[in-house]
C-alpha cells in the first residue's frame, strides 16, 4: 500500500502541487499522481477509485474554481480525503476554498489553505495521519 494518491483535475494544475510531490519524496513517503476531472472525466474517475482505493491510506485532491473534485471524491471513498483549493480565477482561489470548506454533511474532507502553503500542508496532515494508525 502507498501513502499518498494525488488527483488533480488537469494537467495543468501539475505546477501548483508539484511542492508536495517533491515534500512527500523528500520524507519518503511512497505515492502515485492522477489526473481526473470531476467534471470532464466521472466515470474514468468512479471507476479509477473503486478499483484503487484501497492501495492508499490518504488521498489528495486539488481543484480550483468551483473545485468539485474533492468533494467528489470524498463521497466515493472511506479513506481520509484532503481538498488543497488551487489559485486560480478571478478570485484567486477563494471560490474553491469556500466550495471545499462548505461541503454538506456526511461527505468529510479536510480542507487546506490555498495554495503551496496548503500544498505542503496537507503532506504534512497526511504524515500525521498515517503515523497515528501504525
Amino acid at each position: 500500500m502507498k501513502d499518498l494518491l494525488f488527483i488533480i483535475g488537469s494537467e495543468s494544475d501539475r505546477c501548483q502541487i508539484e511542492p508536495g510531490l517533491t515534500l512527500a519524496g523528500e520524507i519518503g513517503m511512497s505515492f502515485d499522481l492522477v489526473v481526473y476531472s470531476a467534471h470532464r472525466n466521472l466515470p474514468e474517475l468512479t471507476d479509477f477509485l473503486k478499483k484503487e482505493e484501497e492501495n492508499y491510506s490518504v488521498i489528495i485532491t486539488a481543484a480550483g474554481l468551483s473545485a468539485a473534485l474533492p468533494g467528489v471524491v470524498s463521497a466515493m471513498v472511506k479513506k481520509p480525503v484532503l481538498g488543497i483549493p488551487l489559485v486560480s480565477g478571478h478570485l484567486s482561489g477563494i471560490d474553491a476554498l469556500l466550495s471545499i470548506l462548505q461541503l454538506p454533511k456526511g461527505i468529510p474532507c479536510a480542507t487546506m489553505g490555498i495554495g503551496k502553503q496548503g500544498v505542503l500542508n496537507s503532506v504534512y496532515l497526511s504524515e500525521r495521519i498515517i503515523n497515528t494508525t501504525k
